[in-house]
């Protein structure tokens, strides 16, 4: 019967592993951990109390301490992109952009819906700039160098 709990806790670090690959989450490792802790109990020959004893405080160990340590170095967080590198840039109205009303703004080359940030009216062929981007609609305001 011993030699079965240490396949079964092999089986689950096994599983564990597989299902942390696949899903790069930062938290089935962890209780692969515990596993790895309850199979070397196993492998003493301690009962199956002090195993699953084993397994849960070393998991619970692994994730309240390691875990957070091991997300802020190894996730990446909030992905960045390209539209990003639009803020600031300049742009021309093509469409006018009412007080409630969006219109449409031409930036590098794009056709983009937007918005006036202070809320005033800007006629087309006006240069604006992009102050910010909320959603995929782009905030602007009348360029300054004019």
């Amino acid at each position: 019967m011993d030699n079965l709990y240490i396949y079964a806790w092999l089986g689950l670090i096994v599983v564990l592993i597989i299902i942390e690959a696949a899903t790069v989450s930062l938290t089935t490792i962890w209780l692969a951990g515990g596993a790895l802790i309850a199979f070397i109990f196993s492998l003493f020959g301690l009962p199956l109390w002090s195993q699953i004893a084993a397994f849960l405080a070393t998991s619970i160990v692994l994730l309240i301490f390691t875990r957070p340590i091991a997300v802020k170095y190894f996730k990446v967080g909030i992905q960045r992109t390209n539209t990003d590198a639009l803020i600031g840039k300049t742009g021309l109205v093509v469409m006018d952009i009412s007080e409630h009303k969006p219109g449409q703004v031409k930036v590098r080359g794009q056709i983009w819906t937007a918005v006036s940030e202070s809320g005033e009216s800007i006629k087309e062929n006006t240069e604006v700039t992009v102050a910010a981007i909320e959603g995929v609609k782009l905030l602007v305001k009348v360029s300054d160098d004019k």
